[in-house]
């Protein structure tokens, strides 16, 4: 009998737009103005995760 609460395809983990996966977090503390400003941008995640590696990569 089917399960009556969802399809297991849909508890897959959700694919990761680079070639690397995603599996750990980071969490930092930011001024109200900055969370507005980085909410506001298309893809809030991405644009972080992009901004930290482009100062990783200045710092090279």
């Amino acid at each position: 009998m089917p399960n009556p609460k969802g399809n297991p395809q849909n508890f897959e983990p959700a694919q990761p737009k680079g070639n690397q996966p995603l599996t750990d977090q980071l969490s930092f503390r930011v001024t109200k103005e900055m969370k507005e400003e980085v909410k506001a941008k298309d893809d809030p995640p991405e644009f972080c995760r992009q901004a930290i590696q482009e100062k990783l990569d200045r710092e090279k």
